[in-house]
């Protein structure tokens, strides 16, 4: 769909047609306010990890095409205008501000990194639209209470949930294994360095017998990993972390296998789990961990599966983690303009959305949150498991229960000074 595309006449499969029900049985908005509600994304539509950007804006499509061909709300349709920041926060800013500013629209979907989406967040602070983040999972975003941002919501997985479930999982399993000399590669920036220390800190909590012998810190995009895995064979670790993602994390998962790194190594990665990062790595090594990112049987419920089969006859692939969450954050958008009767004001929406709950394929039990002391995403998916060479690509998934997360959370921001 070419930029600024109107999505309300796309042919798109229509499952579960509650969701359009419900948007219809809204009241008529007034002749004055019956007009296309145009929503700005901000993204990666190019270079190695494009797959952000298009799997993002393939699921938004795919969530308004549901909409607009039920009747939309209460007779305006959504459009969706994406522009490409090209991974850079500088441009991610100041395509945010044009498409406020310059394009009309009135809610923001930020579909950066968390290096971008640092950048979103401040102009939101100076321009008060509804603004939802729905890739970017560094912790502090939401977490830190001098960042927050009253029109600002994240509806997107959290470092630290996922350094909890992994932690767990990853101590248990090295426990079982006897695996103590640890090492971790990961992207140097701000996702990449908070994820890793997050998962470590939880991993040695419950396991204090693992000891980090080495870090190595590969820069965003690098198109050669054979320093790092050089490093690995010398250091000889029992096991390795890595918060690499997309594009870098394909390419280091081959380079290694021509060094067979992972027979001698157990790697624990928590992004491996997206279906096209899995697909596309050309001998995937089986026995590898890694966080659930999305998988069309987990959780095991129609609505899931359904999802799944409408993304992916739209985008021609599975969806990514990034498809989900951007899925799930368009759910919220519309239920959040279904109570404000069409007011697009982004604090008439921040109010509706603060500890607003929906029902969804994609929640471990049957709702998702977004809670209302921090706005972010609570229910979704902790599960880890283990590759398999061949479809479905991750099995055994060992959930971790979401009351030990926002247990040891809470604790978490305490010694943070967050709470």
């Amino acid at each position: 769909m070419s930029n600024g595309a109107n999505v309300t006449g796309r042919r798109v499969l229509l499952g579960g047609a509650a969701a359009g029900a419900a948007m219809l049985a809204m009241p008529r908005i007034a002749g004055a306010q019956a007009k296309v509600i145009r929503v700005g994304m901000p993204t990666i539509l190019s270079g190695r990890v494009a797959i952000l950007g298009t799997s993002s804006r393939a699921a938004v499509q795919y969530a308004f095409g549901r909409i607009n061909e039920a009747g939309g709300l209460g007779g305006r349709t959504l459009q969706l205008v994406e522009r490409d920041s090209k991974g850079r926060p500088d441009e991610a800013a100041k395509v945010t501000r044009d498409l406020i500013n310059n394009d009309g629209c009135e809610i923001i979907i930020d579909g950066e990194a968390s290096s971008g989406g640092f950048a979103v967040h401040e102009v939101v602070r100076d321009l008060p639209v509804l603004c939802i983040h729905t890739n970017s999972e560094t912790s502090s975003l939401t977490a830190d209470p001098k960042l927050h941002v009253k029109t600002a919501f994240r509806c997107a997985r959290q470092g630290i949930h996922d350094a909890v479930a992994g932690g767990v999982y990853a101590s248990g399993i090295s426990k079982q294994r006897g695996l103590k000399r640890w090492m971790t590669c990961s992207p140097d920036y701000a996702y990449g360095r908070d994820n890793t220390a997050e998962f470590l800190e939880f991993a040695k909590m419950y396991d204090p017998a693992i000891e980090v012998v080495d870090q190595v810190w590969p820069r965003l995009f690098a198109p050669d990993y054979t320093e790092n895995i050089t490093k690995a064979l010398q250091v000889k670790p029992q096991a390795m972390y890595s918060a690499l993602w997309g594009g870098d994390l394909v390419s280091f998962i081959e380079q290694s296998n021509l060094y067979r790194l992972f027979p001698n190594v157990a790697l624990f990665s928590s992004s491996l789990g997206d279906p096209p990062v899995l697909t596309a790595i050309k001998q995937l090594p089986a026995g590898l961990h890694t966080a659930y990112r999305y998988n069309r049987n987990y959780p095991e419920k129609p609505a899931n599966t359904a999802f799944a089969d409408g993304f992916t006859a739209l985008a021609k692939h599975e969806p990514t983690n990034w498809a989900w969450q951007n899925y799930v954050a368009a759910q919220f958008i519309a239920e959040a303009l279904k109570r404000t009767n069409g007011r697009t004001e982004g604090a008439a929406l921040a109010a509706e959305l603060k500890g607003m709950q929906i029902s969804s394929g994609l929640a471990v039990e049957e709702k998702l949150t977004l809670r209302d002391t921090d706005h972010t995403l609570i229910g979704y998916p902790t599960a880890w498991g283990r590759t398999v060479p061949k479809a479905p690509f991750v099995e055994d998934f060992a959930p971790i229960p979401w009351s030990q997360i926002l247990e040891m959370e809470t604790q978490w921001k305490k010694q943070k000074g967050y709470a």
